[in-house]
């Protein structure tokens, strides 16, 4: 059991935590790497799974370059992609609905920390139909730097006004869990299950299948 008294925020990824973004992610990268021609496929994209976008593309135009489009047209042809996909394929992953409501019946602070821009955000949350529950949102678009670094998160508890140690983050991959554990935050995860079994997931201080599993740790 994990003992919810001690935590007074919640706080979410949300690719692969909400929602199952992650296989339509790598669709909207691999075809619009195709476009360009460059020649990588869904599997070269776990090595930055966690990343945010915009170190994604700067990654690969390091590893393997390419000449047809610059960094940003990528970036937002990927974007523009992705939210089509998200309003065409977009659900709610299995317990997510069922835990919100709980943590918002207990009273407890829920945010967002994620990766993703604020339009994707607000695309999941209006596609899903969770934006009620949520006291914050925040993208790492808006940091400095982006997860693993633990920016995204300390700046939703100072938006709390939260210990971080009062919070408990709920992570998908392992940027993410180095991310929350670095904030000196911990970590839930409840890994993705197209990625490839990551061993190091286990530095996160409790691991459920899914979150139905987690939610049935909570309840009192």
């Amino acid at each position: 059991m994990i003992d919810l008294s001690i935590y007074k925020a919640v706080i979410f990824d949300m690719d692969g935590v909400l929602i199952d973004s992650e296989p339509l992610w790598k669709v909207a990268m691999e075809e619009v790497f195709i476009s360009i021609g460059c020649p990588l496929t869904r599997k070269d994209f776990q090595k930055t799974v966690g990343l945010r976008l915009d170190e994604v593309i700067e990654y690969w135009f390091e590893h393997t370059g390419w000449e047809n489009a610059s960094p940003k047209e990528v970036e937002d042809r990927i974007v523009y992609r992705m939210i089509d996909l998200l309003k065409e394929y977009g659900v709610p992953l299995i317990g997510v609905v069922a835990t919100l409501q709980y943590l918002k019946a207990k009273g407890i602070k829920i945010g967002l920390a994620t990766s993703s821009y604020e339009v994707l955000i607000d695309t999941v949350l209006d596609t899903l139909s969770i934006r009620e529950y949520f006291d914050f949102t925040h993208s790492a678009e808006r940091e400095a730097f982006g997860k693993p670094h633990p920016a995204v998160y300390l700046t939703v508890a100072e938006k709390f006004k939260i210990h971080p140690k009062n919070c408990l983050v709920i992570e998908d991959s392992l940027n993410g869990i180095i991310s929350g554990k670095a904030a000196r935050m911990k970590v839930v995860c409840i890994p993705e299950k197209s990625h490839s079994l990551e061993p190091k997931l286990m530095l996160a201080d409790y691991q459920f299948e899914d979150m139905t599993l987690f939610l049935s740790h909570i309840q009192i």
